[in-house]
């Protein structure tokens, strides 16, 4: 019955059915009248792209060698651009996320605040890919965007922070749905979310106590360790 239907459906109509299962953007899950997406694979796949980014920002600072940058550049480009046009469900990041926080429970959030949030992310990865790519160009403009990228993976992958999202909150005027955590809809905070004067006095105790041992130790901190098996001595003999 069902073979019968496709057959008797016009080319077009099965082409567009076909098309749409493959350009979207979200999942339908019962439950949520939007579309989502889950949290947890993309914040495992910011954690992978944070991590090609970093290393290859620190070849470029500390050996300036931006071959790996370059590479790091394309992949976040083409990985982003696969996400927003095409799907998220075929991009290689999120695909790799999906696949390491397989077994864990979902954590849904509204697609529509995360696409926004990529758009800015295509933006900022078309600039670099242009200036650092294309134009094979370094400038404190190519540094600056490599540090707005770093700290949007970082906050995601590391805080589940959406800072994108939080813009698209600020420019429309709906509320987004579905956000990480339910910061969206969280009026009051429950106990074990409250931060006391108490704790807050500690890490500022703890700031003070890192700022004294620099100053005690600062040099002490400099001098360079000594080989204590003496391997590399037998390795390298004077």
């Amino acid at each position: 019955m069902y073979v019968c239907m496709l057959v008797d459906q016009p080319e077009s109509e099965r082409q567009n059915g076909i098309m749409g299962k493959i350009i979207n953007f979200g999942e339908t899950v019962d439950g949520y009248d939007i579309p989502v997406l889950n949290e947890r694979e993309i914040r495992a796949a910011s954690g992978i792209l944070f991590v090609i980014m970093f290393i290859a920002i620190l070849a470029a600072i500390l050996k300036s060698d931006f071959l790996l940058l370059k590479y790091a550049v394309t992949i976040f480009l083409t990985d982003i651009l696969i996400r927003v046009v095409i799907n998220p469900r075929f991009a290689p990041s999120l695909i790799v996320g999906r696949l390491i926080v397989r077994n864990q429970t979902p954590e849904y959030v509204g697609a529509q605040q995360k696409k926004f949030a990529w758009i800015i992310g295509i933006v900022l990865a078309t600039i670099m890919f242009a200036l650092q790519v294309v134009v094979n160009s370094f400038s404190p403009i190519t540094g600056l965007i490599c540090l707005i990228c770093l700290v949007f993976l970082f906050f995601e992958t590391s805080f589940g922070i959406c800072i994108g999202c939080k813009v698209y909150a600020l420019i429309y005027k709906e509320k987004a749905q579905h956000c990480p955590g339910e910061v969206c809809d969280v009026n009051a905070k429950q106990d074990i979310q409250k931060t006391s004067g108490l704790q807050i006095a500690i890490v500022l105790g703890f700031v003070a106590y890192i700022a004294l041992v620099a100053v005690l130790f600062h040099d002490n901190f400099q001098e360079p360790p000594f080989d204590l098996l003496g391997i590399t001595d037998s390795v390298h003999p004077e």
